[in-house]
């Protein structure tokens, strides 16, 4: 049997926005009863058909990785950062400054093997627009309780900032409800259509965002087989930490 190849989604938000909660639900299908605190980081793996349906169907895994989002661990963040194929930006919807602090976070990951951290990066939309640049989607979380309070359209307003500045898509969900990633419903069409996008970028296109240099790209004519090698790339193993 063949080997699956895989791809890996960063997953970036403030402490307390819900991204455990997410991946659990997108790798699980089913919500996370007790989520906790990530400190460092945790992964969660879905299995994805890309492209299912049309003859270029084909399987692969989407690692994604929850970041913790603590500014205490901003200086040690970056060494699950590399490399990265595709970014989940995901902000409370209740919580103004989550959805603020996005551009903080591109700026980070972006600024992942600069020498200084804290340096604030001008996040340039050119750099995720074309065939060769890297994916990105924003999710807004805690749906719900933005319904109650009836700041819906102004949520929207706010997070699109964010997502057009990247031609990205968005989405809102209601992680505590597998409905909101029901098959057929505009937020998996979207959800599917970046995981697609990512294995696109990764394996089918010459030029790579945020390359893992140990796994060049060959130069050749590409077909509708993804790369491969012998060697199966070193990814770095995360350690999970969770604290109830």
């Amino acid at each position: 049997m063949a080997a699956i190849e895989k791809v890996k989604v960063v997953v970036l938000g403030d402490s307390g926005v819900g991204k455990t909660s997410l991946t659990y639900l997108i790798a699980h299908n089913k919500p996370l009863v007790s989520p906790g605190w990530t400190v460092g980081c945790s992964v969660e793996v879905k299995l994805h058909r890309y492209k299912e349906g049309t003859q270029a169907q084909n399987t692969f895994f989407v690692e994604l990785w929850d970041v913790g989002g603590s500014n205490n661990h901003r200086n040690t963040r970056n060494v699950f950062y590399q490399p990265t194929h595709g970014i989940i930006l995901v902000h409370d919807l209740t919580n103004r400054k989550s959805q603020g602090n996005l551009q903080k976070w591109l700026s980070e990951i972006l600024n992942q093997d600069g020498t200084n951290p804290n340096q604030h990066v001008d996040v340039d939309p050119e750099q995720f627009l074309g065939s060769t640049k890297i994916p990105i989607l924003v999710i807004g979380t805690k749906y719900d309780l933005a319904e109650e309070k009836q700041r819906k359209n102004q949520y929207r307003r706010l997070a699109s900032s964010i997502a057009e500045q990247c031609g990205a898509d968005e989405i809102f969900v209601n992680c505590f409800q597998a409905r909101s990633l029901a098959p057929g419903n505009s937020n998996t069409v979207k959800l599917t259509r970046f995981f697609d996008k990512v294995i696109e970028r990764r394996y089918y296109s010459r030029v790579s965002p945020f390359p893992d240099k140990r796994r060049p790209i060959p130069s050749y004519v590409l077909d509708s087989t993804p790369i491969s090698t012998n060697k199966r790339p070193q990814y770095l193993s995360p350690r999970f930490y969770h604290m109830d």
